[in-house]
């Protein structure tokens, strides 16, 4: 496993009030039972976190609150993805002084497929940027949604260019193959897989871990795949199974409601249903089947 970063690491869910700000208490007491639960530390605005949708001040807001509230800096991953370079330039300084060195990137994504040239020359700037020799900068690829992929050539040049900074990827492209190129291609950088489904199998080829979405749930089902991939038990990849199908147990709805309608469900706390627009509540329909699909799973969820 790559030395700068391995494990487990949730992409943390962030809990909103009813009028869409950030409970900081909530997103603190969640991020606790995630490194209660043996989780190596948590990511902090991702795709999962809807990260984009929060403004830079925050994002930094809630960064300082998790470090003042006793999660230590190097159980953090944060998520420096931004629209406007000097915003991810920011958020990454701001990190970066409060000893938060592992971050994450995922360049601008408005423009549809930008050439390499262009994902390369954002990625430099943003290290440059930053001015952080401790930096350690994840590439965060997930074309599905963004549209920006991070080739095999933009990889090397950039771990070239920028040596001990930007230490590996995210890969979210839900592609078992394109995951174990990666373990292939790149033996000296981390590569940490977002698919649940594929974490033991990148893992045994060389991944050093997983930041995944899943994990707010069953953070200790995940962590037993993570800490034993060659052995994982059938009824714990049943389980895997079952909560991700979950996800689609209702045509189109965004997995970060059903995240969210989940752990609603299992903590018995409705605030977790409240997202920031565009995203919107689930319809009392989607929510309640849901939440049945997830009671229905029965005994085994005790051990997640």
């Amino acid at each position: 496993m790559h030395h700068d970063i391995h494990g487990l690491w949730p992409a943390l869910l962030i809990p909103l009030t009813s009028d869409g700000a950030v409970d900081t208490a909530r997103a603190l007491n969640h991020a606790r039972r995630m490194l209660d639960a043996g989780c190596d530390g948590v990511t902090l605005f991702g795709t999962t976190g809807e990260g984009p949708a929060f403004t830079t001040s925050e994002r930094q807001a809630l960064l300082a609150a998790m470090l003042a509230g006793g999660v230590r800096p190097d159980q953090v991953v944060v998520t420096i993805s931004a629209c406007a370079l000097p915003d991810a330039i920011g958020l990454g300084r701001h990190a970066s002084s409060l000893g938060c060195h592992r971050q994450m990137f995922m360049p601008p994504f408005y423009f549809r497929a930008p050439r390499d040239a262009g994902i390369m020359a954002a990625v430099t700037q943003v290290v440059r940027g930053i001015a952080d020799p401790s930096l350690k900068l994840l590439l965060y690829h997930i074309p599905g949604l963004s549209s920006v992929s991070f080739s095999h050539a933009s990889i090397a040049a950039l771990a070239q260019l920028h040596p001990g900074q930007v230490i590996g990827v995210k890969d979210s492209s839900a592609d078992l193959e394109h995951g174990l190129a990666l373990v292939r291609a790149f033996p000296s950088l981390a590569i940490l897989v977002g698919a649940e489904q594929h974490i033991a199998a990148t893992m045994l080829a060389g991944g050093s871990g997983s930041i995944n979405g899943l994990a707010n749930i069953s953070p200790r089902l995940m962590r037993r795949i993570v800490d034993a991939p060659s052995q994982v038990a059938p009824a714990d990849a049943t389980l895997v199974r079952d909560l991700l199908a979950l996800l689609s147990i209702r045509p189109d709805m965004p997995f970060v409601c059903v995240y969210k309608a989940m752990l609603a469900e299992q903590t018995g706390d409705d605030a977790w249903l409240n997202v920031r627009a565009p995203l919107a509540l689930l319809d009392n329909t989607e929510a309640q089947t849901v939440r049945a699909g997830y009671r229905a799973i029965g005994p085994a969820l005790a051990n997640i």
